[in-house]
Parts: C-alpha cells; structure tokens; sequence
C-alpha cells in the first residue's frame, strides 16, 4: 500500500517537472531571439554610426581641400584687378582715350554726319559706272589687253563692294564702337589736321594697303603692255574707292591715302621690286615703316 503510494507520488512529481520544463523551453528560447536582435540592432547602429563618421569626415576633407583653391581663386582675381588697373595707369594717353566714353550729343553728331557721308558715297558710285565703261572702251582701242583685264577685274570687285553698301540699309550705330569711341589720333592732309580714333587709323592704314596692292598689279600689267609708265592713268588710280565703305573717314581721305599707297605699288609692279612693299602668297603689302611715313599719326595727348 505504501509502495503504491509512493509510486504515485514519485509520478505526480515526473509529470510536474516534464510539464515546468515545457512551459520553461520556450520562455527560454524567445528571451535568447530577444538579446540576438538587440545584439543585431546595436551592431547595425555602430555600423551606420561609422558610415556616418567616415561620410563627414570625407565631407569635412572636401571641404578643406575646396577652401584654398576658393581662396587661391578669390586672390588671383584679386591680383588680375590689380595688374589691369596697373596697365591702364601705364597706358599711353592715346589709349587712355580710346577707352573715353562719347557724349551722347557727340555720338548722335558723327552718326547724323556718317548718314549724310552714306548717301553722298552712293550717289558717287552711280555716276562712276559710266566713267568706267569710258575707259573701257579706250583701253580696247589701245591694245592695253593686259590693262584691260586688271581693269575688268577692279570693276568686278568693285561691284560687289557696291552691293554690299546698297544692302547696308540698317547699320546699328549703337553697336558700332566707331560712333562712341574719343579720337586718339590726329593726322594731317593738305596742310590741315584732322582726329580719328582707332578704328578711323585701321581704315587709313588698310586705304594705303589697298593701295598699294591695286597699283602694284595696275603696274604690272603696263609693264606687260609695254605701256609708258603713267599710274595717274591707271582708272584704279583715278577711283581710289577700293575697300571703301563709307564709313568712318570722309571719302577724300580714303581716296588721299590709297592713292599714296597706290602709286609707290605701281612703281614696284612696273619695274619688278619690292622698295616699298613685299609679296606674301601673291598677297601685296606695304612695308610698315613707308606706311608709318605716309600716314604720320599722332596720338593725341
């Protein structure tokens, strides 16, 4: 009777620890899931905390590196203001000039003259058409067949250059830095002075070169004809308009200065030199010292 008593007792007690220990297993199991996830969540947030230091600090090297090359940049603008308020202090007074501003009283005066000068040239060049076909006629008489050709060929340039003036109907003036520019230079003509500024010289300087060119082939071509040596009967000569525009100087200066340049062309086409000027791939020019002689500019002070 005891045994059995016992022998419940013993199995009462082996079914209470089985069931402790069941219900013990999974309480265990969910606590260790619980600290592997916080320990999964603490090693990703030290991560992530490392990316983050590396990404500022690679922000903060960018930004150390960027910071003198913007200082660098800031100081060399800084020295180019200085270097170029330097060279203007050190310009010569011609340039110094050039860079005055015109009234706008003074810009509307020069652009009402150049409208003026416009309207005279292409009337100039109407009336020339005929005096050109005169001469023609008279060169073929002649037997001047090489004149002839040069001649043909001034008046085929020629008429382009008047197509060119007739389209140039809207010329913007305000744009044009001709027509607010100071004078920088003087020159003198005649026996009087006159003033024009950078862009009036280049004109004068590129008459002369004209010039020359267009009498060195004018003195050529007598030369093949066997012609007496005469560049004042030379129609080119005569004209003087080529390269002309009607813009910046009066014609009678243009055609003063490519006269100058025209005549000493045709002595060395003429006699087969080069005294005055030179040949570069069939391109003719003055040299630059008889140009400076011809033109004397001044700048003004």
């Amino acid at each position: 009777m005891k045994v059995n008593i016992l022998n419940r007792m013993m199995a009462a007690f082996a079914i209470s620890a089985v069931l402790l220990v069941g219900t013990s297993v999974p309480t265990n199991a969910q606590e260790d899931q619980s600290k592997q996830q916080r320990k999964q969540e603490r090693k990703q947030k030290r991560q992530a905390d490392k990316k983050q230091q590396a990404d500022q600090k690679q922000t903060d090297n960018q930004q150390r590196q960027q910071q003198p090359q913007a200082e660098q940049q800031q100081q060399t603008k800084k020295q180019q203001r200085q270097q170029q308020r330097q060279a203007e202090q050190q310009q010569p007074p011609a340039q110094q000039r050039q860079q005055q501003r015109l009234s706008q009283d003074r810009q509307k005066q020069l652009v009402d003259q150049q409208q003026q000068r416009m309207t005279q040239y292409r009337q100039h060049l109407d009336q020339r058409q005929r005096l050109a076909q005169q001469r023609t006629t008279q060169l073929q008489q002649q037997k001047r067949m090489a004149q002839y050709r040069f001649q043909q060929q001034y008046l085929a340039r020629m008429r382009q250059q008047q197509i060119r003036i007739q389209n140039d109907r809207n010329h913007n003036y305000s744009r044009d830095p001709y027509f607010y520019t100071a004078s920088s230079y003087r020159y003198s003509r005649g026996g009087s002075y006159y003033e024009t500024n950078q862009y009036g010289a280049n004109l004068l300087r590129q008459a002369v070169n004209n010039g020359y060119e267009e009498g060195f082939r004018a003195g050529q071509a007598d030369h093949q004809d066997r012609w007496a040596s005469n560049y004042q009967d030379s129609y080119a000569y005569q004209d003087a308009n080529f390269g002309y525009s009607g813009y910046y100087v009066d014609q009678d200066d243009y055609n003063y200065y490519f006269r100058e340049g025209f005549r000493r062309g045709y002595e060395d086409g003429y006699n087969n030199r080069y005294q005055y000027g030179r040949n570069a791939s069939g391109k003719y020019s003055i040299l630059a010292n008889i140009l400076s002689q011809i033109l004397n500019l001044e700048p003004l002070r």
